[in-house]
């Protein structure tokens, strides 16, 4: 099983960007999208489906805002959206899919850079989505959790630390959560694989020579429980590929 989790920024804007003939290479089994901005209507689904994708949305109910999509070669035996809690479902940033024995959820964390409203809201919506994943792992052993998760959790993670303490994304607290997070039974699949710094995500569109000079932030993760870390085969990031101001992400794990 191929995964890979890419906020695409506005799936329209990356469509125009060539993401189609990216597709088109077989990157993955499975691509879990955050940030669509827009709904099921709104894309030709026939070219997805000629590449052999079955494609599951969950849109925010603000038109262009938000939502969440997976485009996936392998027929999942069920199909979840949102994850119960109505201010998360509002914005459309949580659908869930069933893999056999594997529950994989792909989210869209809120961010914070907006304002104080909204980083209340993000750790609002983080303590109450670890609230939920931890009903839901006394249920499914086997989870993967793709997405944006808006927070580069350690100093590696990030080009300037000393600069950004007081930046939402990194916030102490945002970094505190994350590293309780792990410890209550996750696995940052990435680091599995790579210790090496300057391997990012995301990178700043107010400055084009940022990406040049990769000066970016990894904040877009796949996680795993406990349980599937002896499945894990491999994970990278795609860091060449750009339709957005993230770059996808990728894990391969095994069937056993």
């Amino acid at each position: 099983m191929r995964i890979i989790s890419y906020n695409v920024n506005g799936i329209r804007a990356a469509i125009k960007k060539g993401f189609i003939d990216w597709l088109k290479t077989d990157p993955a089994d499975i691509i879990c999208i955050q940030e669509t901005k827009a709904t099921e209507a709104d894309i030709n689904q026939t070219e997805l489906m000629e590449l052999g994708f079955s494609s599951y949305w969950f849109s925010a109910q603000k038109k262009g805002y938000s939502g969440v999509a997976v485009f996936t070669k392998i027929l999942p035996d069920k199909v979840e959206l949102g994850c119960g809690i109505p201010s998360s479902d509002e914005e459309g940033r949580v659908i869930q899919l069933d893999f056999g024995d594997i529950r994989l959820i792909n989210a869209y964390f809120p961010s914070g850079t907006s304002g104080d409203i909204r980083q209340d809201f993000k750790y609002q919506w983080l303590d109450e989505f670890q609230q939920y994943l931890n009903r839901l792992k006394k249920k499914h052993k086997k989870i993967i959790l793709c997405g944006d998760y808006n927070i580069a959790h350690e100093e590696i993670d990030i080009h300037d630390p000393k600069g950004n303490k007081k930046s939402s994304g990194f916030l102490p607290e945002e970094r505190a959560w994350f590293s309780q997070f792990l410890d209550s039974g996750w696995v940052d699949t990435f680091r599995v694989f790579h210790k090496e710094p300057h391997r990012y995500s995301w990178w700043s569109q107010r400055f084009p020579s940022v990406r040049l000079s990769n000066k970016g932030w990894r904040i877009d993760y796949i996680t795993v429980t406990n349980d599937l870390k002896k499945q894990l085969l491999g994970a990278d990031i795609f860091d060449q590929v750009k339709h957005s101001d993230h770059c996808p992400i990728f894990v391969s794990l095994s069937n056993k």
